[in-house]
């Protein structure tokens, strides 16, 4: 309960965070933005990438995540045995890495189309995670996820949906089975990998978890803040005229 509360007074914080601009936004991100990081991951959809960059610099704008310099940005309308999660280290402008990772049991087979905030429900959840701290359990060494997401990822700690490595992230496995393997909601990577990766993510930094879900594309907090139109924006400003 205690982690919705906390996502329930962030929640409240976006509603305040009104006329940022990015000059007021941490260096590491604000040099950023979405057509860069579509340079860094030429095969992410832009799209994808524009939604995530505008909910952390919200997030950002409402005080969470200040001193974030890396963004994980996972594509779940793509198949499991495409790599479909990017990790990007904002602040030397690179890609670190773009790898396999498993959705929920909960949320569909190959392509996962059904996503819960719920215990119990073994579904992945959408929206922005702010990176906890990391421990040892029986999936390994695994890192702690705080939702910042209202009624679509808030119970990620109670739930206990954390990164994890899982020897069913496996790409020869999968395509005989037609997916990788499932976890039940985290975000499982190819165990060889694990460590590197939660290594580069724990303690502070941002993961976006996307699918063309219309209830949370509409009702997202972070998605539809002022800082995110205003990220959205200047990527268009940037951009120039079609």
């Amino acid at each position: 309960m205690r982690s919705r509360s906390l996502a329930a007074g962030f929640a409240l914080g976006v509603a305040l965070a009104c006329n940022v601009a990015r000059a007021s936004l941490p260096v590491a991100t604000a040099v950023v933005d979405a057509g860069m990081l579509s340079r860094l991951a030429a095969d992410a959809d832009p799209h994808v990438l524009e939604l995530a960059l505008a909910s952390m610099r919200c997030a950002q704008a409402a005080g969470a995540g200040a001193d974030a310099n890396r963004l994980a940005v996972i594509d779940y309308s793509r198949s499991s045995l495409q790599p479909r999660l990017w990790i990007f280290d904002l602040e030397q402008r690179r890609l670190l890495y773009n790898e396999l990772v498993a959705h929920g049991q909960g949320s569909g087979d190959d392509i996962p189309t059904r996503f819960s905030n719920d215990d119990g429900s073994h579904a992945s959840s959408l929206g922005l995670f702010l990176t906890r701290d990391t421990y040892r359990g029986h999936n390994g060494l695994s890192l702690r996820m705080q939702g910042l997401e209202p009624g679509f990822n808030d119970a990620a700690m109670s739930r206990a949906i954390v990164m994890h490595g899982a020897a069913y992230v496996n790409a020869d496995r999968g395509r005989q089975l037609g997916r990788l393997g499932r976890s039940w909601g985290c975000p499982a990577l190819r165990s060889a990998v694990a460590a590197p990766v939660i290594d580069v993510l724990k303690g502070g930094q941002f993961v976006f978890s996307y699918y063309p879900d219309q209830d949370w594309l509409t009702r997202s907090a972070l998605l539809h803040c002022p800082a995110a139109r205003l990220a959205r924006q200047v990527r268009r400003a940037d951009e120039g005229p079609a």
